[in-house]
This record gives structure tokens, sequence and C-alpha cells, in this order.
């Protein structure tokens, strides 16, 4: 199995959701969501919500990371 934690700052039924569907949609099962409560407030102060997968599907490329490219010598010909 492989896992993937999505951290969410404003808590919002709009915010879960879209992450929800966003992740969901990318093949990702959700697996439970865990709220940091704030003292001073009712609401939660941010979201950590947790989905897996298995790991034999393809995974996708990590955010900020570049994909690696071939340095194999093709023979360039100039």
């Amino acid at each position: 199995m492989v896992y993937k934690f999505v951290e969410l700052s404003i808590v919002t039924d709009e915010s879960i959701e879209e992450a929800v569907n966003a992740w969901v949609s990318r093949g990702w099962e959700l697996e439970g969501i865990r709220f940091a409560m704030s003292e001073s407030s009712r609401r939660p102060a941010m979201a950590f919500i947790a989905f897996v997968r298995d790991k034999a599907e393809p995974h996708e490329p990590v955010r900020g990371v570049p994909r690696l490219v071939s340095t194999v010598d093709d023979g360039d010909k100039r």
C-alpha cells in the first residue's frame, strides 16, 4: 500500500470536498480525516486527509521535482 497525506489549513466543507474529489479522481481511496482543534475556537484549525492505494498503480510525479530525463547517448549526429 502507498499512502498520501493532504494538509488543509483552511477547513471548510468546500475545501475538504475539493481535496477529496481531486485525489479520489486520481485513483486514491479516502482512508480518513483528522482535525487539529484550536483552543480558542470550536472550528478546526487544520485538517489532515489520508488516502491510500495499491502500490502497483502508477505514481504521479511529485510537484516541484522534475521528471528524470534520459542521459543515454543517442549518437547525436551534427
